[in-house]
């Protein structure tokens, strides 16, 4: 019997392939794509088509590190990462992205970063 780790793995990928297929980041539309641990939150613009990463911010970043503080909750958090990537991606010019949830359900602290992003001026 598999691993049950490996179960969760292979589950996972699946997800990802699945999303993965329907969206597809361009030079007019790049893609959004997130990513988090237990304590963390990735964030970063990136086009298909040049294999390039446009802008990224995370919770660990110095640009977000200032501005969040230890009493905020994690989707707080999350918000402002979203908000501080879409400051960085409207300076070069990107405005509107396609959204890569990755394997993660959209809610929470994903759904956080996509409203961050909407508010500070990128369209999905």
């Amino acid at each position: 019997m598999a691993d049950k780790n490996t179960k969760k793995a292979f589950r996972a990928d699946r997800r990802r392939r699945r999303v993965r297929a329907k969206v597809k980041g361009t030079s007019e539309c790049p893609r959004l794509t997130v990513s988090r641990s237990l304590t963390n939150i990735y964030a970063q613009i990136v086009d298909d088509e040049k294999e390039v990463t446009l802008a990224a911010a995370s919770s660990v970043s110095k640009n977000v590190a200032g501005e969040i503080s230890k009493e905020m909750k994690k989707v707080e958090i999350a918000k402002k990462v979203g908000e501080v990537l879409a400051k960085e991606a409207r300076e070069k010019g990107v405005t509107a992205v396609v959204f890569d949830r990755n394997v993660y359900r959209y809610h929470g602290r994903i759904k956080a970063v996509a409203e961050g992003a909407r508010e500070a001026g990128l369209k999905f």
